[in-house]
């Protein structure tokens, strides 16, 4: 094998710079993905056009770094999520579901494999997330009602759908964004089943160790989680008036809950933060943070005389009876009115009925000391506990705006899931075909969608994930400035010079391990454009088909089971199951060596290595 010697400037290595920076704002919880996003963009273009860069004698034009939202696969995914919203809107997909809750009282083990089947198959057309979303209150009520452990295979469902987006381009919009990135630059035009054979061989494996093994892995509860391990929620309870609690001390107020009542913080106005001693003596106002199970806070908020909200936040306000009232657990998804706002913007909350009492968060291990409910800003996976009125709750269920944990609760039925599916097939179908490419067949289905009523405007301007569409033009922005400052191919030649001597299929395997280890630390998305060039050059440097090489980070990059946050399907997940960190590791890992290993056996034998 023969490389060439390649010397990086100022200009490439600024950019291998800001990649690894914003590697690493994009793993910060705090930072949102949009606004690090945005940060990149904007270096890139400032960077180029105060200081100028020639590529045989032309400078590069900033204004390049701006195609990414015109890019042909960021229209094909933008389309196939709000497909996959009307998807969901419509119940189309729900048929499926209800079918495998059937079975499941009759062969649990048989109805395991089946949800993994038809989730597997689902996702190689659907985006995953609307089917997460479908299978998680009909598997609630699948683990209430036979007396089931939803742990046993919540997780296993969610590791099945992203094995199933490897096998079609559309799959995934990581799929999306290496094929168009590998066409753009000449490589070659993959069609939508082209990369099937390799995904399902090796799926076909990991399908098996996730029906067989991983349930074997998972925590092991004999009741339902919701009767047995009801999730613990960081509130605050505000000092009424008329309160037991007023000119108490602290002492007395816990004495009157039995000391049941663990108070965290108690804050007083908009800064003050009071001691924790026992004879602190609380006032009108006061906030106690405190972290318990819905039930017990409601029972706190009588015993001493005060509201899980701040009623002086909503002067006039009258609420409801509380016999009128019930109290709802909903999850925070991508796209919901309430994804990124804080749990203080009383404004949502009176948009959509409800009082917003309390949260639990989708921890990571990092995090330690519990939030102040005000300040939180809600992320998706998080989960936050409401009360409203029974036709508050329903409409927002039928609304799906959010994900209501509810498995009592059937999903709507709506006469226009039969258009839905219509739709959905003549996507696929005109672009499987070659008749249409993907990104033209999937914004005419969008149209489709809206014009027979299975989506309106507003379902497509919430499905629409700015921080997704930010992300992906970052991305592309930063894979455009590998190549043009030639540091793609310096840091191929790099990773050739260090394998020298290793056999090809060698090499292809490293490549797919990398992708599979920076997956799970950082975006998919970004691991792959930023790879998908890298990995080209590569190829071309090792004088073999590059096809393969793109294939390993498309399966790599798609390879996000080990951490909760490796995935958007997986924060929700995380709630929703009771999951821990370590939960994902021990199901995850396992699963990406075994991906590995297969990936690394059957490319070099079926692309000739």
């Amino acid at each position: 094998m023969s490389t060439q010697t390649i010397t990086p400037d100022a200009h490439g290595i600024a950019v291998v710079a800001l990649i690894v920076t914003a590697l690493i704002l994009f793993t910060r919880d705090r930072l949102p993905l949009e606004s690090s996003s945005l940060a990149v963009i904007v270096l890139l273009l400032v960077g180029f056009h105060f200081f100028t860069y020639d590529v045989d004698g032309v400078p590069v034009d900033p204004a390049q770094f701006l195609l990414g939202f015109g890019n042909e696969a960021l229209v094909a995914i933008c389309s196939l999520i709000v497909i996959g919203k009307a998807l969901e809107t419509t119940g189309a997909l729900q048929p499926v579901a209800v079918f495998a809750a059937w079975l499941w009282s009759k062969r649990p083990k048989a109805a395991l494999l089946l949800m993994l089947v038809a989730v597997f198959v689902m996702s190689a057309f659907v985006n995953d997330t609307p089917i997460v979303v479908l299978m998680i209150p009909i598997l609630v009520g699948i683990a209430l009602r036979a007396k089931l452990s939803v742990s046993g295979f919540m997780l296993p469902m969610g590791l099945a759908t992203i094995i199933g987006g490897m096998t079609t381009t559309i799959g995934t919009s990581t799929n999306l964004l290496v094929v168009g990135i590998t066409r753009d630059l000449g490589i070659a035009d993959i069609a939508m089943f082209d990369i099937t054979l390799p995904a399902v061989i090796v799926g076909a494996v990991g399908l098996l160790y996730i029906w067989l093994v991983v349930p074997r892995l998972l925590p092991d509860r004999a009741m339902p989680m919701i009767d047995t391990q009801p999730r613990l929620f960081d509130a605050q309870l505000t000092i009424r008036e008329d309160g037991f609690a007023v000119g108490k001390t602290l002492k007395e107020v816990l004495d009157k809950t039995q000391r049941e009542m663990r108070v965290d913080q108690i804050r007083r106005g908009e800064t003050l933060l009071l001691a924790k001693m026992p004879s602190v003596v609380l006032q009108a106002g006061d906030r106690l943070c405190v972290k318990d199970t819905p039930k017990n806070l409601k029972h706190f908020e009588t015993e001493i005389g005060a509201t899980l909200f701040d009623s002086a936040d909503e002067p006039g306000s009258e609420l409801p009876k509380e016999s009128e009232q019930q109290l709802a657990e909903i999850v925070i998804t991508a796209g919901s009115p309430l994804h990124r706002r804080r749990m203080s913007d009383d404004a949502l909350g009176s948009s959509l009925g409800l009082i917003l009492l309390a949260v639990h968060r989708a921890r990571l291990p990092r995090q330690r000391t519990a939030p102040v409910p005000g300040s939180v800003r809600l992320r998706a996976g998080d989960v936050v506990l409401v009360q409203g009125t029974h036709k508050a709750l329903d409409a927002l269920k039928s609304d799906r705006k959010m994900l209501v944990v509810d498995g009592t609760t059937d999903l709507p039925r709506r006469h226009r899931a039969k258009r839905a599916l219509f739709v959905l097939a003549l996507v696929i179908g005109t672009a499987a075909t070659g008749l249409l490419p993907i990104s033209v067949s999937a914004f005419i289905g969008v149209g489709l969608m809206i014009v027979s009523g299975c989506l309106d405007w507003r379902d497509v301007g919430r499905s629409l994930p700015v921080a997704i569409i930010l992300l992906i033009v970052a991305s592309l922005a930063m894979g455009k400035a590998l190549i043009v400052t030639g540091m793609a191919e310096y840091l191929a030649a790099g990773f050739v010079n260090a394998a020298q001597g290793l056999p090809i299929p060698a090499i292809l395997s490293a490549f797919i391990l990398i992708m599979a280890v920076l997956t799970n630390i950082v975006s998919n998305n970004a691991a792959a454009v930023i790879g998908t060039p890298i990995a080209i050059a590569a190829a071309q440097q090792l004088q073999v088909d590059p096809l393969p090489f793109v294939l390993a980070v498309l399966f790599g990059a798609n390879m996000s089971f080990a951490t909760p946050f490796g995935y958007q399907t997986n924060l929700l997940i995380l709630s929703t199951g009771g999951y821990r960190f370590a939960d994902f590791l021990k199901a995850g890992v396992p699963l990406i060596l075994i991906l590995w290993a297969g990936f690394s056996i059957v490319l070099p034998v079926v692309y000739g290595l």
